[in-house]
């Protein structure tokens, strides 16, 4: 009879101690929506009151209800998933296409072209307002959800770009020298052998640029103007205000703005692991 192998206690101790890491940092994220979601279930009482209960089951929408009434989440909900929709495939493309452009660049180029998305990384956001105003003025697009888009044709930011250029930079170039010598051009290349390989980039390049646009708060507030264009957190922010002594109600509207994120991050993930590691 064979001898039965034993995984070294090292490996088990080391997993055991990967997996008791992860709970807890699951925990410690998780407490917040946890926390979130029950309290939208609360009864809404005055600041200050203590011991409010919970929403029987005939009023358990109460909260969901009166944030919606309060403020147009609803509309501000279907502009902020209009902006999601165009901007972060418009990101995803951009970045890929600024990526691949570093990646075959000559090594000198290349270099030069990491460095000017470093420096560009560098420049903080607020110096950007101003200039983008005025260019969006000019080009008679304030006001609308436009502004809030076209940053996805630039790539949102070089971060994204450096992210797959690292991909990229991980493809065998004999791959490259192959798509060549059939005749492909190099976007024939990008799209049949360089884009299809990086999917871990392009699913984290999503993930991130979702969650980008659709927190986005002071570019709505500066570039948008009327209540039928405004997002989300612009709703957040107006339902905090209009209702301070109703926190369910925002905790109910904070449920409502989280749960695309939420979904799109698992959606994300169970990609990544289904497409990238065969899992799933």
């Amino acid at each position: 009879m064979p001898a039965r192998v034993t995984e070294p206690t090292y490996r088990r101790r080391g997993r055991a101690a990967v997996a008791a890491a992860i709970l807890v940092v699951s925990i410690v994220f998780l407490t917040p929506l946890v926390a979130m979601l029950l309290g939208s279930f609360r009864i809404p009482v005055l600041a200050g009151t203590p011991g409010s209960g919970w929403l029987d089951g005939a009023n358990i929408w109460f909260n969901y209800r009166g944030a919606i009434d309060t403020v147009p989440l609803v509309t501000q909900l279907r502009n902020s998933l209009l902006v999601v929709a165009v901007a972060v495939p418009l990101t995803v493309v951009t970045a890929s296409w600024a990526g691949f452009a570093i990646v075959r660049a000559g090594a000198r180029r290349r270099r030069a072209l990491i460095v000017v998305s470093f420096v560009a990384l560098m420049i903080p956001a607020s110096a950007l307002w101003v200039p983008r105003f005025v260019l969006y003025d000019w080009a008679h697009v304030n006001g609308s959800l436009l502004p809030l888009i076209l940053p996805g044709l630039m790539a949102t930011t070089p971060f994204y770009v450096l992210v797959f250029a690292l991909a990229y930079a991980r493809i065998p170039n004999t791959l490259f020298e192959a798509a060549s010598v059939d005749g492909l051009s190099p976007l024939q290349t990008w799209a049949r052998v360089a884009f299809p390989l990086a999917k871990p980039a392009v699913f984290a390049v999503a993930v991130l640029a979702f969650v980008w646009h659709w927190s986005n708060f002071v570019d709505p507030l500066i570039y948008v103007s009327g209540t039928e264009h405004f997002t989300i957190p612009i709703g957040l922010r107006a339902l905090q205000v209009a209702e301070p002594s109703r926190f369910p109600y925002l905790l109910a509207g904070s449920v409502i703005g989280t749960a695309p994120c939420v979904i799109a991050f698992f959606a994300g993930q169970r990609a990544f692991y289904k497409r990238t590691l065969g899992v799933g």
